[in-house]
């Protein structure tokens, strides 16, 4: 039997998700940042225009630069995904063995009631 949505929602350990949501909201707006403000490439000419000049062995050398910088920030980008993306995963773990021991938990007590329920009224019966 699926677990209702209100009865999912009163389960969760907000506190532990308050407690984390700073950090995955800055991790999230660092992202933002890197994404929206991407450098500019650099014009290329088509290589097939025979109009076009050849480019200088200098020109090919700062295309070669500039394509190496934009790897390099690329390269950085998805490592911070990646970390951000294990952060998420971490703490949606957590999450989940928080919610699997209340669930175990309120198992637990509700055979406790029961028992309580049937021993008060064994007492009262006698």
């Amino acid at each position: 039997m699926p677990i209702p949505w209100i009865a999912a929602l009163k389960i969760i350990p907000w506190g532990d998700v308050i407690e984390h949501a700073p950090k995955v909201l800055a991790a999230a707006r660092k992202l933002l940042d890197k994404q929206k403000a991407p450098s500019a490439p650099p014009p290329v000419g088509t290589p097939l225009d025979p109009a076009a000049e050849t480019p200088s062995l200098g020109e090919l050398h700062k295309r070669l630069i500039e394509a190496r910088q934009l790897i390099d920030q690329q390269a950085t980008a998805q490592q911070q995904i990646a970390q951000t993306l294990s952060e998420l995963a971490e703490q949606n773990a957590r999450l989940v063995d928080a919610v699997q021991l209340r669930r175990v938990r309120t198992r637990l007590l509700s055979g406790v009631a029961v028992l309580r329920a049937v021993g008060l009224g064994v007492l009262l019966a006698r």
